[in-house]
């Protein structure tokens, strides 16, 4: 059984997780919308932004955002889950498939990180933003799995509960 200042403090780890996540969830929308700015969705952006800049627009929070996974995010849903108690044997099969994405996205920034570099290489950006969106959509569908296992499960635990009227 848990002292009342070992739950106190686990409550308080849990909201302070569920900050980062929710802004890190933010970043994850910003980087949808730059990338649909970039494959074509002209509305997303102003029409007279050269495709270089938003390339790199992306890039960088790109590198944002799978860096505060990497050396944030995911070490604290992994600390959440030991305080619980619970196995984390799905946190650490997912990391793998995770990381192999890190190096997708760090690869496309590396190829594309600097105006005279996505000039040069502007034929290939189509297939290149193709397969990086399609890697996206899967590591965000892992990211979510292990918000879900890791983190979200434990908001009733942390939550106070909700007064009930009686008449």
């Amino acid at each position: 059984m848990l002292k009342t200042n070992e739950t106190e403090t686990i409550k308080e780890h849990w909201g302070t997780v569920d900050k980062l996540v929710e802004k890190w969830l933010h970043e994850r929308q910003e980087v949808i919308l730059l990338l649909c700015a970039v494959d074509g969705l002209k509305e997303y952006t102003p029409k007279n932004t050269p495709i270089s800049i938003k390339i790199q627009a992306l890039c960088q929070v790109l590198i944002d955002y799978v860096s505060a996974g990497h050396f944030e995010i995911y070490d604290e849903l992994m600390s959440e889950a030991e305080e619980f108690g619970d196995n984390t044997d799905l946190a650490k099969s997912l990391y793998p498939k995770i990381q192999a994405i890190t190096d997708t996205v760090v690869k496309f920034n590396d190829k594309y990180d600097s105006a005279e570099h996505c000039d040069e290489l502007m034929s290939s950006l189509p297939t290149d933003l193709s397969n990086l969106g399609e890697q996206l959509e899967e590591r965000f569908e892992l990211e979510d799995q292990l918000i879900e296992v890791l983190h979200l499960r434990h908001k009733e635990l942390v939550s106070p509960p909700t007064p009930t009227l009686t008449a």
